[in-house]
């Protein structure tokens, strides 16, 4: 009875106008899920209409800066540092209750790091972490490990690693913004079994969620490409409705507008549920169809 009652409510709070749907939290809520939150970037946040819709809590209760606590962000120069560009979207975390997502502080790649303290710096990095802020949920972040591979296996053995060894590892958070050339989803180029691999990671005592998640297409964008955006949307979306420690997903921004691909990938771009214009596509209707197909059919 109450969750009827909620998708009634959910249903009384519909607006007719372009830039909003049925709120993209408020479905992932009532599909069990803790947020569904966008990425977002200082420059953006002078955009009143962009705004308007990012703080708008029935569509976001998480964010996460898109390059506010990079490197180059925080340390512009050497011993000098700068934490205002991701302070500022932390107040906005903030002030509507939302949670809030770190950036990716290193890599296990070739990095000053690695070359000077060893492997060992993601363990120390680690253990500082948690000694820092007891509360504070610590994932690997990475791509190209959705799907079942080498770097998926890879992965899995460097967590087991990890609590094997004590080390504190709360969640493993898959970026899905891939392709199996390059670190990007592309619209219908999925891989496999995401729903599988999600589960083998929670089977290691860690959790999991979609960090920055977006899917880009060849432009120009077509009707036919916007309806399978749609349903690859639906199917990432769906994987982590179906795994039950899959706490939440974010969108790599959620806006073209915001997201300009083309810069990286000559010729792409498009990857996101609403256009430059600020006006839903389809693949909002795929996400909403991923959290509750019931309710997808109605829209």
């Amino acid at each position: 009875m109450r969750r009827i009652i909620g998708l009634l409510a959910l249903f009384a709070s519909l607006v007719s106008s372009k830039p909003h749907g049925v709120g993209l939290a408020t479905v992932a809520k009532l599909a069990g899920k803790l947020y569904f939150g966008s990425a977002t970037d200082n420059p953006e946040l002078s955009d009143k209409a962009y705004v308007e819709i990012l703080t708008d809590t029935r569509e976001f209760t998480q964010f996460t800066p898109t390059n506010g606590m990079k490197w180059d962000a925080t340390e512009p120069e050497q011993g000098k540092f700068n934490f205002s560009a991701g302070d500022q979207i932390i107040h906005l975390a903030e002030t509507g209750n939302r949670l809030f997502r770190g950036h990716n502080l290193g890599k296990l790649e070739l990095t000053l790091f690695s070359e000077i303290i060893g492997p060992d710096y993601i363990e120390i990095a680690l253990r500082a972490a948690r000694a820092a802020d007891p509360h504070a949920k610590l994932y690997i972040n990475d791509f190209n490990i959705e799907g079942e591979g080498a770097k998926a296996t890879g992965a899995k053995a460097f967590v087991k690693s990890l609590k094997a060894r004590g080390v504190p590892i709360d969640g493993m958070g898959f970026e899905t913004r891939f392709n199996y050339a390059k670190s990007h989803f592309i619209v219908n180029e999925l891989p496999p079994n995401i729903s599988k691999n999600m589960r083998e990671f929670n089977e290691l005592g860690v959790e999991v969620a979609v960090t920055e998640l977006d899917i880009r297409m060849t432009l120009p964008s077509t009707p036919a490409l916007l309806q399978q955006q749609k349903k690859d949307y639906e199917t990432v979306v769906a994987a982590c409705k179906e795994v039950k420690d899959c706490v939440g997903i974010t969108l790599w921004d959620y806006t073209d507008k915001a997201r300009r691909i083309s810069g990286t990938f000559a010729g792409m771009g498009a990857a996101c549920p609403w256009d430059e214009n600020l006006n839903i596509k389809p693949a909002y209707e795929g996400i909403v169809n991923g959290l509750m197909p019931s309710l997808g059919k109605l829209l």
